[in-house]
């Protein structure tokens, strides 16, 4: 599987950016899919996963903000992202679960300016 981000970039605060997550390979064997951000200085973390089954998990902080949806018929991710704060300034990274293998991409910069 490989994955492919794009869609960050700098946005000011209250404004909204949609992130995308191309999938390539044996897609048709992903379980979970989902959005990890890793802020400067910071661990990695989870901001949204969703299952094949369709069930979403989001972290506490973008609940109510950040929206994370699949195109199946476009082997397509996204997490819509709105509201944003300058705390959401991370670098966002997809990834893929498979057969219990983990699979990421490179990543995409997220800026938020205050």
């Amino acid at each position: 599987v490989q994955l492919v981000e794009s869609g960050g970039g700098l946005v000011q605060a209250g404004g909204s950016l949609r992130l995308s997550c191309a999938a390539s390979g044996i897609i048709f064997s992903i379980d979970t899919m989902g959005w990890y951000r890793q802020a400067p200085g910071k661990q990695r973390e989870l901001v949204a996963a969703q299952t094949s089954g369709g069930s979403t998990n989001y972290a506490d902080s973008v609940k109510g903000r950040f929206t994370i949806s699949r195109d199946n018929a476009k082997n397509t991710m996204y997490l819509q992202m709105n509201s944003l704060i300058p705390e959401d300034t991370a670098v966002y990274y997809c990834k893929a679960a498979s057969r219990g293998v983990n699979y990421w991409g490179k990543g995409t910069l997220v800026t938020v300016s205050s």
